[in-house]
């Protein structure tokens, strides 16, 4: 990533290849040859440690590009494996944050994602027996860490910061240590070759987490960019992106995926929206009018830091001749989200079983033209 000019980027979201998980054997021992003998002798732990001194070489770049304040998201499983007759598990998310740590990252609380599976003979070892039995992974983890202290934001960064917020909800639920919601997905791809050779997350993923942790504008940064979910992730929330491969053969099946994003973009914030309605809806009848008022929208929210939300709708994805994407997003807020919410703020106290308001009519808005975003960049090694 030498390309990546130092304290240039904002936030890293990843997935790298798991260490001791057998499909990602042959892309380490690509790059290590000494991999391959240690598993042929059975010697687990020094394939362990050799693939993670790989990785760490990774993150030592992202530090190195990351600017102050900057995070770094890791969504990495442990792994189960037996080597010869000996079934250990292998933490993987141990050891990452322990480098992380050392090379002067602040580690954070992680995340659980609870992806479970729903197969029936899930269970390892002697099954009904005790003592022979062992627990099975049902999730991953997402590892999060700061370079440096909070960030700082100019004036002008501020207003930014006020219109990249989260609905008050929203935050409740993605802020918590434990993601139970999250499934994991098969990839819809034509290319069986390419689904085979891939783990990527879902889109939800990466979404929350670039919606979590920067601001529109800023520019996000996958090492082990895959089928490019990071990246569609970040022009969903109007961020820029830059991306690096060693598969040179996903390239086609990335594009594909990008020119195809803006159904997936669109849909996700149509929801997100009418989430906020419904919980609007919900909240009114329990504890009665809200104090504030979102300016885009004109909807209730719950904090005055929600007051400049405006979530932009993605208007078109251009594909460029040397694989760089450029995106272009609305100014104006979802017409159909906009309207006569005065029902919902009112200032005096409302009884709890007051009869629910009808959600506001239409208002149209005379929409601006969209507003282009900096090419968001790919890079992919290997070609």
């Amino acid at each position: 990533m030498g390309a990546v000019p130092a304290k240039s980027v904002d936030l890293v979201v990843t997935s790298p290849p798991y260490p001791m998980i057998q499909m990602w054997d042959d892309t380490f021992i690509a790059q290590e040859k000494g991999i391959k003998k240690s598993l042929e002798n059975y010697q687990g732990w020094s394939a362990f440690e050799q693939m993670h001194r790989l990785l760490d070489t990774v993150w030592d770049e992202v530090f190195r590009c990351l600017k102050y304040g900057g995070f770094v998201c890791i969504n990495i499983g442990d792994a189960a494996r037996t080597v010869k007759d000996d079934f250990a598990l292998y933490p993987n998310h141990a050891r990452i944050l322990t480098h992380l740590t050392k090379i002067g990252f602040t580690p954070l609380p992680v995340i659980l994602w609870r992806k479970q599976t729903n197969a029936p003979n899930k269970f390892m070892g002697s099954g009904m027996l005790p003592a022979g039995a062992y627990v099975t992974l049902e999730h991953e983890y997402v590892l999060i860490a700061r370079k440096g202290g909070k960030r700082e934001f100019s004036d002008r960064q501020k207003q930014v910061r006020n219109d990249s917020a989260i609905f008050w909800e929203e935050r409740n639920d993605w802020f918590s240590d434990v993601w139970m919601d999250l499934k994991g997905t098969v990839q819809k791809l034509s290319d069986e070759t390419v689904r085979n050779r891939s783990g990527a997350f879902p889109f939800e993923l990466p979404y929350r987490l670039i919606s979590m942790f920067s601001v529109k504008g800023d520019t996000v940064l996958d090492p082990f960019m895959g089928l490019g979910t990071t990246m569609l992730a970040a022009m969903a929330t109007g961020r820029h992106s830059l991306g690096y491969e060693l598969e040179a053969d996903f390239r086609e099946t990335i594009r594909e995926r990008a020119r195809n994003l803006m159904p997936l973009a669109n849909a996700r914030i149509e929801k997100r929206l009418e989430n906020h309605c419904r919980f609007i809806q919900e909240r009114f009848q329990t504890k009665g009018a809200f104090r504030h008022r979102n300016r885009p929208y004109g909807f209730p929210v719950i904090t005055s830091q929600e007051k400049e939300l405006l979530i932009n709708a993605l208007e078109s994805v251009t594909v460029g001749a040397n694989g760089d994407f450029k995106a272009a997003y609305a100014h104006e807020p979802q017409p159909e989200f906009c309207g006569a919410w005065d029902n919902y703020l009112e200032t005096v106290d409302t009884a709890p079983k007051a009869p629910r308001p009808a959600l506001p009519a239409v208002h149209k808005r005379r929409g601006r033209p969209p507003k282009s975003a900096k090419p968001v960049q790919l890079t992919l090694l290997g070609d």
